[in-house]
């Protein structure tokens, strides 16, 4: 049996790269360009019909990422055990991964209501008018902080990605083995010890 996770490694990191740089480039790109439509009732619908086609390629990527991500967990479940510093990168980055995730979620909230209030006059797809109705004000504010929190969060996740890769080199894997010895022992040294007196008592 092949010890390779060559197609889990491409899914998690192809669906990263894209779910960072779609947003990335939406940020910049599409709400950027919206702005510069003349009619400022045209400027939404710009800024929209770019996020709606772009939001089913992005739940791929996602969806790709993650169960990627979760086959080279189950992979290098020992490694996440004994080897020291894995397992604090591995907790950060499930972190990270649930803030953009909720982050991407809330966001798709606000588009879908954007979406609902049609022609409105806008300054651009995340920058209202004086005449924008207060709600869409409100939620193009809201998209102001997310279209920029996405692409940060998912940045951090690459950068732990790539710390990941790093600790995978064989000689960070003998020496962050090494110094999770004495936790390990302990912790085995310790049950072992739970063990002899449960059976002394008995």
């Amino acid at each position: 049996m092949s010890e390779r996770n060559t197609l889990a490694h491409a899914m998690h990191d192809i669906g990263l790269a894209a779910w960072f740089g779609g947003s990335l480039m939406g940020a910049i790109g599409v709400n950027g360009a919206a702005a510069d439509v003349d009619d400022p009732r045209q400027r939404a619908r710009v800024a929209n019909a770019g996020w709606g086609r772009w939001t089913p390629f992005n739940a791929l990527a996602i969806g790709a990422h993650l169960l990627g991500g979760a086959q080279l967990l189950k992979a290098n479940k020992g490694r996440v055990a004994t080897q020291r510093g894995v397992l604090a990168n591995t907790n950060t980055k499930l972190a990270l991964t649930a803030g953009a995730l909720g982050a991407t979620a809330y966001a798709r909230v606000l588009g879908q209501k954007m979406m609902k209030a049609g022609d409105v006059p806008v300054a651009g797809g995340t920058d209202a008018l004086p005449t924008t109705p207060p709600e869409v004000a409100k939620a193009q504010k809201q998209l102001s902080a997310l279209q920029w929190a996405i692409p940060g969060l998912t940045g951090a996740m690459l950068a732990s990605s790539s710390l990941h890769e790093e600790q995978q080199r064989p000689s960070q894997v003998v020496s962050g083995v090494l110094k999770g010895l004495p936790a390990t022992v302990g912790t085995a040294a310790t049950g072992a010890a739970l063990a002899v007196k449960n059976k002394v008592s008995d």
